[in-house]
């Protein structure tokens, strides 16, 4: 049996939206699902406790970076990355693929994988689809991601048939390479740009090899978000219907109501804690970047139909306060708080499935959220 199991608990009647849950060696999570990202073996600024309170059923971490720093022979040494960071619940690691791509000016891709420099110190180093895999065995994730390569969404044709046919084959090389698939479950990455025969071509690929999971790639990486969910109309319907559907490093609150509509169970994305650390909260009103000076006496809480801690116990005046000031309880204020908004926002989607009413839900939360055509930046 595969360590990761989908079970659809319902459909929902008007859209393609799925309500269900991931069972994994460390415990079950509902879909749909929004995961903090916590790069370096941590949420920036928020302890385990904190994600857990606020119902994060499961976190990420990156590949790459753990790599590079301690390195993954540390982490196996520590007992692996739960007890290393001390997290007891599902945790997913992306392949390094993207980091590799995106981080690094001065890379050469080869059929054996992908020669690059070190981002920190510029040493010369040279990760394949094994290498992927088994820095990930070493971490003791739950959820591992096959090593792809992530082309620019304006790619030429050309280009990305052949980069998602050498991405298949790097699959099948990190499947056979995968050492530990009792503990462990290896999703497949379909790839393709916005071409629509390339997608099918990468998802035909990948379903073949039977992976306990599908990731959606290269989306959210500059394209109009129309077109994101053009090519979600016609992709997520490739996957099975039995395994779990991740769209990767989306974070927006419409990108993940559109997702969930098209069929998708699982989302990633650093956007939370990254605005955060500026003072920018997401709340029911649309953005709010509380270090503005309108905000000086201002004395409600970030979010008045909010119920975290942050909104129960603290003012935009005092919050602003703290940022202004460099004090880093500000930034981890602003992050819990946009955290819990994104992950409550999951729970009453899930809820608007259960009830099959998730297009009025979107229409009535767009509408408070200020999210319009004009507007198309609204988170």
């Amino acid at each position: 049996m595969s360590a990761i199991q989908y079970r659809l608990i319902k459909k929902e009647k008007h859209t393609g939206a799925r309500l269900g849950e991931i069972i994994t060696p460390h415990g079950t999570f509902p879909t749909p699902m929004f995961m903090p990202v916590g790069t370096l073996a941590t949420v920036k600024t928020i302890s385990p406790e904190e994600l857990k309170e606020m119902g994060a059923g499961v976190i990420l971490s990156n590949t790459y970076h753990l790599w590079l720093r301690p390195g993954d022979e540390l982490v196996k040494k520590a007992g692996g990355l739960h007890k290393f960071m001390n997290w007891d619940q599902p945790i997913l690691t992306d392949s390094g693929g993207f980091q590799v791509f995106s981080l690094s000016d001065m890379r050469n891709i080869e059929e054996e994988g992908v020669h690059f420099r070190n981002h920190l110190n510029g040493a010369k180093l040279f990760l394949s689809p094994e290498k992927a895999i088994q820095i990930q065995n070493n971490l003791g994730s739950d959820i591992m991601m096959s090593f792809d390569e992530c082309p620019p969404f304006d790619e030429s044709y050309d280009y990305v048939k052949k980069s998602v046919e050498r991405t298949s084959r790097w699959a099948l090389r990190g499947l056979n390479a995968h050492q530990n698939p009792e503990s462990q479950g290896l999703f497949g990455i379909v790839q393709g740009a916005g071409f629509e025969d390339l997608r099918k071509q990468s998802a035909r690929d990948l379903v073949s090899m039977d992976f306990p999971g599908y990731s959606i790639g290269g989306l959210s990486v500059g394209e109009p978000k129309e077109e994101m969910n053009r090519v979600l109309d016609f992709t997520t319907p490739l996957l099975p219907e039995n395994k779990p559907r991740y769209l990767m490093g989306v974070g927006t609150a419409d990108s993940l109501i559109d997702g969930v509509i098209r069929g998708i169970d699982m989302f990633d994305c650093v956007l939370p804690t990254r605005i955060a650390r500026n003072g920018t909260c997401m709340t029911h009103s649309g953005r709010l970047v509380v270090k503005n000076a309108q905000f000086a006496e201002d004395f409600r809480p970030l979010d008045e139909k909010c119920d975290c801690y942050v909104c129960k116990n603290y003012t935009r005046a005092y919050i602003r306060h703290l940022i202004k000031c460099d004090e880093t309880f500000g930034i981890r204020l602003t992050s819990y708080h946009n955290l819990y908004f994104l992950i409550q926002l999951m729970k009453n989607v899930r809820e608007a499935i259960m009830n099959d009413n998730l297009l009025e839900f979107r229409e009535a939360f767009f509408e408070e959220y200020g999210f319009n055509k004009e507007n198309a930046k609204a988170f």
